[in-house]
């Protein structure tokens, strides 16, 4: 396939898409080739805006429904091929992202690197990856991708041939042909299961290999060993909010599958270190601890006699199989053939590994101890233990409301607790948390979801026995609003024994935390009175104290969905630093996990300018933040673009912790009245439209290709988390996705260009969005999102709207809404035109418009015939395919 002029900048779109083109003429036909590139160079040259290209006939109608499947699998496979060549020019990260260049920025502003240590002893930075549906390819799809970039590295280097002896341009040319026969689609809604496994391939593949990697190249930048302060986390197995799938065998499953990831990769290591360490007592001194070690290890084969640190490690790799079948129930693929005691704990693991470490330091200047692969190992078990990834649990207050008052009731406490005031609440759940008598009888005939959340807290803590106590730390309430849904919590904890008493004057102890997730605007500003309140229970505060610390969650799609976008960026950012003053009076270190999506509507964008843009003294080095859907292949693909991301994110926190306010105190309080305005102002028109205009529901439902979606494969969790049709109870996901999809992307922007106009001090705003790190960063996401949507796109999808009046006049409210929102985003940056300032980005999308007015034609049509009763097959494949490309060439849109 030809590319554009305008991608000319960037060989390697140029060369993939050459290749695409000729995979397509070889397999599909040349018929099919050359309606791809008639249809192709007629939207390329009505985005370049060639005179007379916009009376062009399209090509569209001529594609019969076999060559229109065939065609968007094509578009689709570009996009997602300019996605590797993007992803392998860096465009998506900012300039000086790096560790080092934090470390040189911090000293420019006399920050010294002992600072930075200090900082780092105390830190806790944690990607935690989800399940959240927004990822519509399959795994094939990715793996082939991920092949590729590997490929492309090779061809960078020079490299003619793979190390199977395959030319690596034909190599290149054969994955872009697997792809293209292969099937983009699910044909089966995914299980939990399924997310289970798709997550622990990017822990094999990427973070096992790439942390410790990253943490031997931060050690040279530091010149000093920082403590494993980025770590992994995740979600799957253990989050039940609206998914009924996931209970306790799911739970016990992840975990154990996670156990085996994390040995089964040490075991992998071991083996290597054990041909690599071939030194012989005759050539090298060997400390008496590792001839111990090596005594003690049953290898007493003649021909390692003299070897003992490979005894030393076959005695370490027999102790570490024994491990391995102790806590998941079946022997490792490469069983050890020596006896073993297994490891208590993966500190004594460690032990074993830094005596050999030692040794090897104990002559010459120290080569054969510092780095390597022995020193990748020791660091990999620090971070990531025989749990491999710290799994939160996560349910809905509502759920424990009600299963806490069938407990109270069977236990004869409380008949009514639904029907208590808050206070009284309060009162009734301290009084059951002052003892450790469970309220719970295990014969007693509960109901489902009662039976069901107390195996689960009891499935956790036989967790904790057996894989040790980082595999589960978080306990996530959704809906979180008051005082007592934190302590329902630990009501729940308590009946398996994560909750034990006061004693005198030690307070309470529980190694599972109870943590609020605030998300509609109105929790948002409660956040801080909660979280006083809560600190203020004699018990709670002995327990945070004790901790060090305490988290709090706060969720960016539910407060876009319920306010709009700058009203819940402003909420979010004013909650984070209201909060600050809470947690110092409590004397325990605040840490802040932001639950954050792929779209901008749903807390998308830079991850780094984000982090870089909150409130001073909020981060305190510590921040957990959710990686979702798309964007976990997109940062955690390849180990290149993983190193890169995680990277990033460590400086950002760095920064974001360390460096001085950016502002004045005077500016500070004029920015920040000036945002009280215009949050108001944009949370009015967004509220009128969403949930104030009488039909929008069923506008939103027609224009949209939301039906369609609900019915696509790409997660187990149901779109809503009830039957109802009303926006508030539809989960933010399909909210921003079917938005994106038919082009609007409405959460991202609407409501904005009302309060910019309305608001009178234009000069005050520019400077704003000048000199403040929290608007550059709101307006630079809202300005991404402005590039990509296209109202003239969307404009084709109203004639599925039934009612055309009402439909009219609402997208008309729409557009001007756009437009307010382009024209006071351009005035307050003082640009020209969008993305001016960026044009990396800008290159970026406007390479990839072309290639998505056609699909969104394509969609339209599909969806005319599909609900018009139609019932051929290829109609509802080709929908769900042209869902799958839109969203692989916008990116972000889940």
């Amino acid at each position: 396939m030809s590319t554009a002029p305008s991608v000319s900048q960037n060989p390697d779109i140029r060369y993939l898409g050459r290749l695409l083109g000729n995979v397509i003429r070889a397999y599909g036909g040349d018929q099919l080739y050359r309606q791809t590139e008639y249809i192709r160079s007629a939207s390329v040259d009505r985005a370049r805006g060639v005179a007379g290209a916009d009376l062009v006939d399209t090509g569209l109608d001529a594609l019969s429904l076999d060559d229109t499947l065939s065609f968007v699998r094509g578009f689709m496979l570009f996009s997602m091929l300019a996605n590797l060549a993007e992803d392998r020019q860096g465009v998506a990260i900012e300039p000086g992202a790096d560790l080092a260049s934090a470390i040189s920025a911090l000293e420019d502003q006399g920050i010294g690197r002992d600072k930075v240590m200090s900082l780092l002893d105390r830190s806790l930075i944690v990607p935690v990856l989800t399940a959240h549906p927004t990822e519509v390819r399959r795994k094939s799809m990715i793996d082939h991708k991920n092949r590729i970039a590997e490929l492309m590295l090779m061809r960078d280097a020079g490299t003619l041939e793979t190390e199977n002896g395959e030319r690596v341009d034909e190599a290149i040319s054969r994955q872009i042909a697997l792809l293209w026969q292969t099937r983009p689609l699910r044909r089966e809604r995914l299980y939990v299961q399924d997310e289970i496994d798709n997550v622990l391939a990017y822990f094999t593949d990427t973070f096992l290999p790439v942390l410790p990697a990253l943490y031997a190249r931060w050690e040279r930048v530091l010149g000093a060993r920082p403590q494993s302060f980025l770590r992994v986390g995740s979600w799957i197995g253990g989050d039940r909010d609206g998914n009924p799938y996931v209970q306790a065998p799911q739970l016990k499953s992840a975990l154990s599958r996670a156990c085996q990831r994390a040995l089964a990769y040490y075991l992998d290591s071991l083996h290597a270190l054990g041909a690599e360490l071939s030194l012989s007592t005759e050539l090298a001194h060997v400390p008496a601890e590792v001839l111990a070690l090596a005594e003690a290890s049953g290898d007493t084969s003649p021909s390692r006699q003299d070897e003992p640190y490979r005894r030393a490690i076959s005695g370490i790799y027999a102790r570490l199989s024994a491990t391995y079948e102790k806590l998941t129930g079946v022997k490792p693929a490469r069983a050890s053939r020596l006896a073993g005691v297994p490891y208590d704990d993966p500190a004594a693991f460690r032990r074993d590994l830094v005596t050999v470490a030692q040794g090897l330091a104990s002559e010459g200047d120290g080569t054969l101890s510092t780095g390597g692969a022995l020193g990748r190992l020791i660091r990999a078990v620090e971070t990531f233990g025989f749990h491999l990834a710290t799994l939160d649990m996560r349910q809905n207050s509502d759920v424990h409301e009600r299963v806490v008052g069938e407990l109270l009731k069977v236990a004869g406490v409380e008949a009514d607790y639904a029907g208590l005031d808050e206070f009284a609440r309060i009162a009734l759940l301290r009084n059951e948390l002052a003892t450790n008598r469970p309220l719970g009888a295990r014969n007693f005939d509960y109901s489902e979801e009662t039976a069901s959340e107390l195996e689960i807290v009891r499935a956790a803590a036989a967790a904790l026995e057996t894989y040790g106590p980082q595999c589960i730390t978080h306990y996530i309430i959704s809906k979180a609003t008051s005082v007592s849904d934190l302590l329902e919590v630990n009501i729940l904890l308590k009946e398996a024994g994560l909750w034990r008493a006061a004693d005198g004057d030690t307070p309470p102890i529980a190694p599972v935390m109870s943590v609020p997730l605030f998300e509609t605007i109105e929790d948002l500003e409660n956040a801080p009175a909660v979280m006083s309140a809560y600190f203020g229970l004699p018990e709670i505060s002995g327990l945070v104290k004790a901790r060090g610390h305490q988290e709090v969650m706060i969720g960016y799609s539910d407060s876009n969905k319920d306010g709009g976008y700058i009203t819940s960026t402003w909420g979010l950012f004013q909650a984070s630093r209201a909060l600050e003053p809470v947690f110092e009076k409590a004397s325990t270190a605040m840490q802040l996990f932001h639950g954050r999506g792929g779209a901008v509507g749903r807390g998308g964008g830079s991850s780094y300018a984000a982090i870089r843009a909150q409130p001073p003294g909020s981060v305190q080095g510590r921040i957990r933040i959710t990686e979702q859907g798309e964007v976990i292949a997109a940062k955690f693909g390849t180990r290149d673009v993983a190193m890169v991301n995680l990277e990033a994110t460590a400086s950002a926190t760095i920064r974001a912790t360390l460096e001085p306010e950016a502002l004045s105190q005077r500016d500070a309080t004029r920015f920040a009245e000036a945002m009280d305005k215009l949050s108001k102002s944009a949370f009015t028109a967004y509220r009128d439209l969403v949930y104030g205009t009488s039909g929008f529901e069923d506008f939103f439902r027609e224009m949209t290709p939301i039906q369609e979606i609900a019915g696509l494969k790409i997660g187990s969790r149901p779109a809503s988390r009830t039957k109802s049709k009303r926006i508030e109870d539809l989960r933010a996901i399909p909210w921003v996705f079917s938005w994106a999809q038919a082009r609007v992307m409405l959460p991202g922007w609407y409501g904005v260009g009302h309060a910019i106009d309305q608001f009178e001090d234009k000069a005050l705003l520019a400077d704003m969005a000048q000199n403040w790190p929290f608007l550059q960063s709101a307006l630079g996401n809202m300005e991404m999102v402005l590039a990509k949507s296209d109202l003239g796109i969307a404009g084709q999808y109203l004639p599925l709207v039934k009612d055309q009046t009402a439909a009219e006049g609402m997208f008309a409210r729409i557009r001007e809404g756009w437009r307010l929102a382009h024209d006071g985003l351009l005035k307050a940056t003082g640009q020209t035109r969008l993305l001016e300032k960026n044009p990396a980005l800008d290159t970026s999308i406007r390479l990839r418009l072309p290639y998505i007015e056609p699909l969104n034609l394509l969609q339209v049509e599909l969806l005319k015939r599909h609900r018009a009763g139609e019932d051929d097959a290829r109609i509802k494949e080709g929908i769900e395919l042209s869902i799958n490309a839109i969203a692989t060439a916008l990116r972000n849109s889940g």
